[in-house]
């Protein structure tokens, strides 16, 4: 699993550091000993697929619990601090573990072993996921796939497009399309993703979607390799 370790205490950091080098499965992307430089790392379009956060919650500029909100997608959060008060509403977000410093390394990799088997539920193909939750101001929503027409680049963004409407995260479309499942969603273009059961026609060079407008997506060339075609 990818980690990081967030947290202003050089100390704290070091002793997680060695924690995290002798336990095997993670790999330590970075540490940051500003919440503000994490948030702005880890929510930038060419970051790495993060699967595990170790967090402090009491920090300058911003805690714990501002940091959490300022995710645009929060992977799995161990936190660890000198205060149990803060606990209660960590788990609001859904964190793995709470841990309390001195942290001993017997409770660390038990944390780190219930972040594992969290982690390969995630990944095991037994159980497929029909949802996923997206950031919407300080809020997680849940949106179905099959509620999900298509995705489109946006600069720096991309903007998942529902029925109903529109959400826009700051996030890269190689991103987005690792975390999409591939038999219901495809990237037809480096700007588009498509929802394969939305799609009601392929005319000239457009995928036309199953939409009240009828919204028009260019550059078929990539569906029409990956689709059963009947031509004469």
């Amino acid at each position: 699993m990818n980690c990081i370790i967030v947290d202003d205490d050089n100390l704290s950091i070091k002793i997680i550091e060695e924690f995290v080098g002798r336990t095997e499965g993670l790999r330590l992307l970075g540490t940051f000993s500003s919440a503000v430089e994490a948030v702005n790392k880890l929510n930038a379009p060419d970051s790495e697929t993060l699967h595990l956060i170790f967090l402090d919650i009491e920090m300058p500029e911003m805690s714990g619990i501002e940091f959490l909100k300022a995710l645009n997608i929060i992977p799995q959060v161990i936190i660890y601090s000198s205060e149990e008060k803060y606990a209660l509403e960590s788990y609001e977000y859904d964190v793995t573990d709470y841990l309390l410093k001195p942290v001993q390394y017997g409770r660390f990799i038990k944390a780190v072993n219930r972040a594992r088997e969290r982690f390969e539920k995630k990944e095991s193909p037994v159980k497929e996921s029909t949802e996923i939750f997206i950031k919407n101001n300080s809020s997680l929503v849940r949106v179905k796939y099959d509620d999900i027409l298509w995705i489109e680049a946006l600069e720096n963004y991309v903007v998942v497009n529902t029925f109903k409407e529109k959400f826009t995260i700051h996030f890269t479309m190689k991103s987005i399309t690792e975390r999409m499942p591939s038999d219901k969603f495809m990237r037809i273009h480096r700007s588009y993703i498509v929802n394969f059961n939305k799609i009601k026609a392929i005319e000239d060079s457009s995928v036309i979607i199953k939409t009240d407008t009828g919204n028009r997506k260019s550059y078929r060339d990539k569906l029409l390799d990956d689709i059963n075609l009947i031509t004469k």
